[in-house]
């Protein structure tokens, strides 16, 4: 796939520091489908990206140059870890893409399908087939700068409730790439 030159103000945030409880606490960035980790998938969606923050451990290497970063303390949270990337950031971004590790089926296609349903609006988030929102999407980094908690309420705060107040777009998923890996056996399956 072809770099796509008008993305430019578009940066991505990985979201590598979960507790992965149902995988006996592994890291999900080291988790490896067909031979590359699932790090490598998320950091090869953001393609377009200007730049990439990686929230998480630095345990993982990267073909691409990417910064990694944790929360303070720890495993806050999707909004914390959200953040915190847009803080770790060292270009002023347009747009925002944000993406779970544990998504390796989210591909560069997907993240211009985000950006293309973004425009106009706040945002954009890839929804799963029973229209649930994952942990996918693109948002207007000015909007997410309007709808920011204080550092003290970033921390446990639910996705969902930093996202209400926004105008997003729903992008329904194109085969597999709503799949999140939670268990062994969910990377079992989205092997065969």
């Amino acid at each position: 796939m072809d770099l796509d030159l008008t993305a430019g103000g578009f940066c991505g945030v990985v979201l590598a520091g979960g507790t992965a409880a149902r995988m006996d606490g592994v890291d999900k960035a080291g988790v490896e489908l067909a031979g590359r980790t699932f790090l490598a998938y998320a950091v090869d969606a953001f393609l377009d990206a200007d730049e990439v923050v990686v929230v998480g451990p630095a345990g993982v290497r990267t073909e691409r140059p990417v910064t990694f970063v944790t929360e303070d303390p720890p495993r806050g949270g999707p909004v914390a870890g959200l953040l915190t990337g847009v803080d770790a950031l060292l270009r002023t971004p347009r747009l925002v893409g944000v993406l779970a590790v544990d998504m390796p089926r989210v591909t560069a296609a997907t993240m211009r399908r985000l950006r293309e349903a973004a425009t106009g609006r706040d945002g954009a988030f890839l929804v799963d087939g029973d229209g649930r929102r994952q942990l996918a999407g693109v948002l207007d980094a000015a909007r997410l700068a309007a709808v920011r908690p204080d550092l003290e309420g970033q921390h446990g705060m639910a996705l969902h409730r930093l996202l209400a107040p926004l105008d997003l777009a729903e992008v329904a998923s194109a085969g597999e790439e709503a799949v999140d890996v939670d268990s062994w056996a969910d990377l079992r399956d989205l092997g065969r």
